[in-house]
């Protein structure tokens, strides 16, 4: 939990205490090209938009509680970190107007286990990473709990995915956590 960018957000007004209400929302430039995530992220709770500073993931890791089996549904006290990702990778998707594939959900969340500070080529990458931070931010979240619930993820893109192209995914799960 990080204590300044609790203070930030409730500060702009955002309530802290429904993170499955937030995502990390697409910046652009001047040339309408994304904005990659960093140190600030651009938090949107509803219609009202507040900017963030977040720390690396590894920084943010606290204690070290052991996740349960994800194998099934995950317990619903993890929902909201799931929704939070998930909402993220949706709002993405619908700003940029472009659907990633199953296989290329697949790649980023196990690259995002592998290397949560990490960069990718793909500008989403970040944007997973800025929603692994704004829920680390506001929740105890330990390093062990962070990588279940990514793999939980990873598995899902995985399991989704019926050939190369694919972007069921999306289709199934992301779409209908924003409305899309």
């Amino acid at each position: 939990m990080d204590a300044n960018a609790v203070a930030e957000l409730e500060k702009a007004g955002v309530k802290v205490d429904a993170p499955d209400r937030l995502f990390v929302a697409v910046e652009w430039d001047e040339n309408q090209r994304v904005i990659p995530v960093g140190a600030r992220a651009q938090v949107r709770a509803g219609e009202q938009l507040a900017h963030v500073h977040l720390q690396p993931i590894s920084k943010l890791w606290t204690g070290d509680t052991k996740p349960p089996s994800f194998a099934k549904t995950p317990p619903l006290e993890y929902h909201p970190f799931f929704i939070l990702i998930e909402a993220t990778a949706a709002g993405y998707c619908r700003a940029v107007r472009n659907t990633e594939t199953d296989q290329e959900f697949e790649r980023l969340y196990r690259h995002l286990v592998r290397r949560p500070d990490g960069t990718d080529r793909n500008p989403l990458f970040s944007y997973l990473q800025g929603a692994v931070r704004l829920y680390m931010s506001l929740r105890d979240v330990s390093q062990a709990e962070f990588e279940a619930v990514v793999l939980r993820l990873h598995q899902s893109a995985k399991h989704h995915q019926t050939h190369v192209g694919s972007i069921n995914y999306f289709q199934d799960v992301l779409r209908g956590v924003l409305g899309a």
